[in-house]
């Protein structure tokens, strides 16, 4: 026979101590999480779940959970603080660097076909984590898109971890983020390295807007406006299949008839909607909204 869960516990100050959920308990919060943002946990996340209840416990002096789990459904910020330390954030700099070669081959000489020098040409980068996607837009555009001065690009990066963004505009990174990138390219985007790490020059910090959003939420991603491009990789495999059917139904609408989704080499759109139509290029597989009022 099993033995009862222990107590809650948190420590009122200094360093977290343990938590252990109840079953019941780690199905209310993973319920909370994903009506937020829809991602999905269960009990084989309980090690996972439970460091960081334990965390954010500490950091609000709760010393229980059902005290904490009733202070969340009273604070917006704590829900912020909530999603933003569940949010994983690993990535780097020119990561799955084929569909860069694709951007520039294929993709956006396709869109600029019957436009005009001057007109806007709009990325989206989703979730963008900490810049590094969104960065590598702007940079690998610069290096090898022979038409980049010609038109006006606008590269939105955004996330619904709130501390990501904060980290994104701010610009700093380390040498495993930078680990990809050229050491010419390094030199010329980035300012003298500083305690081991690098920051973006002013002008490409500026070249990239940061906007906080929920994939699923419909209203949240509408407000982006339409984009011709759009990055959305490694974030549909945290969602369960209603999830991923309402983002896959926000980003058709995010797209202009004729645009293209680059999701992430293990993730397929094929196996959750069919109003796109898939591409295949000499770089990348990629995903488009058909031209027309509907596709």
């Amino acid at each position: 026979m099993s033995k009862s869960p222990p107590p809650n516990r948190s420590a009122a100050s200094g360093k977290a101590s343990e938590v252990r959920l109840s079953p019941d308990e780690i199905r209310r919060l993973c319920e909370f999480l994903y009506r937020r943002t829809g991602m999905t946990f269960g009990e084989s996340k309980r090690y996972y779940i439970e460091r960081r209840i334990a965390d954010r416990m500490s950091a609000t002096d709760m010393r229980t959970f059902p005290a904490y789990f009733s202070y969340l459904q009273t604070s917006e910020v704590e829900v912020e603080q909530l999603i933003n330390i569940f949010t994983v954030n690993e990535t780097y700099f020119y990561r799955e660097e084929h569909q860069l070669h694709c951007l520039g081959r294929s993709l956006l000489p396709d869109i600029v076909r019957n436009r005009q020098p001057g007109d806007l040409v709009r990325i989206w980068s989703v979730p963008c984590s900490t810049g590094e996607e969104p960065y590598s837009l702007a940079i690998w555009l610069l290096e090898n898109w022979r038409m980049v001065d010609a038109y006006h690009i606008e590269i939105v990066g955004s996330d619904i971890d709130t501390e990501a963004l904060l980290k994104a505009q701010d610009g700093i990174y380390g040498e495993r983020a930078l680990s990809r990138l050229p050491a010419h390219v390094i030199d010329r985007y980035f300012e003298p390295p500083r305690d081991g790490q690098r920051r973006l020059i002013r002008d490409l910090r500026e070249s990239v807007k940061f906007t906080s959003v929920n994939l699923v939420d419909k209203s949240s991603v509408a407000a982006q406006g339409r984009f011709d491009v759009v990055f959305c990789r490694n974030v549909l495999i945290y969602f369960d299949d209603a999830s991923r059917e309402l983002t896959a139904d926000s980003l058709y609408d995010a797209l202009n008839p004729g645009g293209y989704l680059c999701l992430g080499h293990t993730e397929s759109m094929s196996r959750i909607s069919k109003r796109f139509r898939l591409r295949r290029f000499e770089d990348a597989i990629v995903y488009q909204r058909p031209e027309g009022r509907d596709g």
